[in-house]
């Protein structure tokens, strides 16, 4: 009896922020190490000139006021150095973080590839709780090499308020309070963004509708409609309506939140000045000491609020972006594939079923109850049953897409879910009714099917003769090499019988699989040209079973079906009738019923 491990994990909560960015920064680190120390590095030497302005200042008013000649100097040169400095060191580090997003970048959007594709089962593209993860992290993903940068720079915005907080703090420590009168700054600068965003997300609807509206006046496709019922007036004024309605409460909005930020700041502001008399009058400190608490004192708000700011903005958005990565590392070695039996290299008996039922992930729906049948080796099976039956779900089963929520699957005496699954698949080929279009040349879109061979030109052509889909590639005006979709140059379009004929020739590429299975590959063929290709592959297939290979074919034109060696009929997620087509017939059952309702629809 085995689990589904899919099925027993319920969908894990995003790991913590700060063990997620650090995990992104070992990630960073691991690709490219030197980038990344230049780019953290730079940040924080551009930041020191910036924060040591003030002391210059100071330095450069004490020896004016002294009358200290080399002071002034020393002070001129240092403000001019800092000044040149910062610029300098801005410039070398913003190419450098360029260059260093420009390569993280693309070793994240492989990272994340990479752990996608190889995780065993499909659970993570198939479930909604998965997708609604993987949706979001395909968004950040191109962007998160940002979040680097943002620490970086909140670390830098950290070292400048270090500095201005030391320099205030040696005139007197009672002027560290300039801190608390800019905390209302800082909290209405980032109060205010996400109240207007509230306002905004408020009045999505009317503010859609207006841009709705607005498309369908200004477009071509609804054109001849607008202007055959003159409605163009009518669009205009209803448009200028609902903009207005979603206008008017973000503009209170807005003022109001303005209203506050001023409030704010003018709070600081007195506090600012407070900090002057103190210094000037209670403390009767020199005119240099009151340059630099001037100095200090007006940067102090501005680095403070883009601090928190920052900080706001690498939890909000960076950090998420970084959780929802390690999310998925930790997904990917959840569900890794591990086998500690090899593949068999020939089958005997076949597959068995023994009890098998399967539920989605995430749903209590059984799809397929307690299957028990066994697939004999070397012999071709058809499964049959109504929409929702469960034929697909078996498929992915045997291809160990997901695992059996009960029950095993075994090849000969070994179980399927001790075989790796990458090992597996290889053994496998098959083609599908929900194919996917490759646009590539020709060749690579069949050649796909067996990776190793896919520039082999024999072996392609030999795919494609046995698909039937030589007349295909023989309207192509450059054959094998001609580019597919119209999107790219030179590409052409197919039809939908065409790109199914070449995806049946790619699940033919592999010449000796184990499985082969066909799930309604044939759907857009007539019923005609789907019983001649198959009849004649079940022809080649009885002829060299010395591997035992069974192949799966999943169709509903029972013309097709009955060519089978066994038959399998589901229905209502149950095994219902196995057998032969003349056996299943003698029976008068389920398929015989469903064979005379669609023979009597070609009379």
């Amino acid at each position: 009896m085995t689990s589904s491990p899919d099925r027993d994990r319920a969908i894990a909560p995003l790991p913590p922020a700060l063990s997620s960015m650090w995990r992104l920064c070992k990630l960073g680190y691991r690709h490219e190490p030197r980038l990344m120390v230049a780019a953290f590095v730079l940040s924080q030497l551009a930041a020191l000139p910036d924060a040591l302005l003030a002391l210059w200042l100071m330095l450069l008013g004490k020896g004016v006021l002294e009358h200290r000649p080399g002071m002034v100097q020393g002070a001129a040169i240092g403000l001019g150095v800092s000044t040149a400095g910062t610029w300098f060191l801005r410039t070398v580090s913003t190419r450098v973080q360029r260059r260093f997003r420009d390569k993280v970048t693309i070793a994240l959007e492989a990272h994340v590839a990479r752990l996608q594709a190889s995780v065993a089962t499909v659970a993570h593209q198939e479930l909604p709780e998965y997708l609604d993860r993987l949706s979001m992290l395909r968004n950040q993903v191109f962007v998160l090499d940002h979040m680097y940068m943002s620490l970086f720079s909140t670390l830098g915005w950290i070292l400048r308020l270090g500095v201005t907080m030391a320099l205030l703090a040696s005139i007197h420590p009672a002027l560290l309070l300039l801190v608390v009168f800019a905390i209302p700054t800082v909290l209405t600068s980032t109060w205010r963004p996400e109240v207007e965003r509230s306002a905004h997300e408020r009045g999505a609807q009317t503010n859609r509708l207006a841009r709705h509206l607005f498309t369908i006046a200004t477009t071509a496709p609804p054109g001849k409609e607008v202007r055959i019922t003159g409605i163009g007036e009518r669009l205009i004024k209803d448009r200028r309506a609902a903009w207005e309605r979603w206008y008017e409460p973000v503009a209170a909005t807005r003022r109001g939140s303005a209203l506050w930020y001023a409030l704010a700041w003018a709070i600081f502001g007195l506090a600012y000045v407070g900090a002057i008399i103190f210094v000037s009058y209670a403390l009767g400190r020199p005119a240099s000491q009151v340059l630099l608490v001037l100095a200090a004192g007006a940067r102090l708000s501005a680095y403070i609020g883009a601090t928190v700011g920052e900080i706001g903005f690498l939890r909000g958005f960076w950090m998420d972006g970084s959780r929802r990565l390690a999310w998925l590392e930790d997904y990917a070695a959840s569900v890794a594939a591990s086998g500690d039996l090899p593949v068999p290299t020939v089958m005997r008996r076949g597959i068995r079923f023994d009890h098998v039922s399967f539920a989605y992930p995430g749903t209590s729906r059984v799809v397929l109850d307690d299957v028990s049948v066994t697939l004999p080796a070397g012999a071709v099976v058809a499964i049959v049953g109504e929409n929702g039956a469960g034929k697909t779900t078996l498929v992915k089963l045997l291809a160990k897409m997901y695992e059996p929520s009960s029950g095993s699957i075994l090849v000969d005496d070994t179980p399927l879910a001790r075989v790796p699954a990458g090992e597996w698949r290889d053994r496998l080929a098959g083609a599908f009714q929900d194919f996917f279009r490759f646009e590539f040349r020709a060749g690579h879109t069949v050649g796909l099917g067996d990776v190793p061979r896919l520039d082999d030109k024999p072996a392609v052509l030999a795919a494609v003769d046995r698909a039937g889909a030589r007349d295909v590639v023989a309207r192509l005006t450059s054959g094998l090499d001609t580019q597919l979709g119209p999107t790219w140059p030179c590409g052409v379009e197919l039809s939908f019988g065409q790109w199914q004929k070449l995806a049946l020739a790619r699940g033919f590429m592999r010449e000796r699989p184990l499985l082969l299975v066909l799930d309604e590959p044939t759907a857009a063929l007539d019923a005609e040209t789907e019983h001649a290709l198959f009849e004649r592959y079940a022809a080649a297939a009885h002829g060299r079973d010395e591997e035992g290979r069974i192949t799966i074919l999943v169709s509903h034109r029972f013309s097709t079906v009955r060519m089978a060696d066994l038959i399998v009929v589901l229905d209502g997620t149950r095994l219902v009738e196995v057998g032969t087509h003349d056996e299943l017939m003698a029976k008068r059952g389920q398929y015989s019923e469903l064979y005379g309702i669609q023979a009597a629809a070609y009379r």
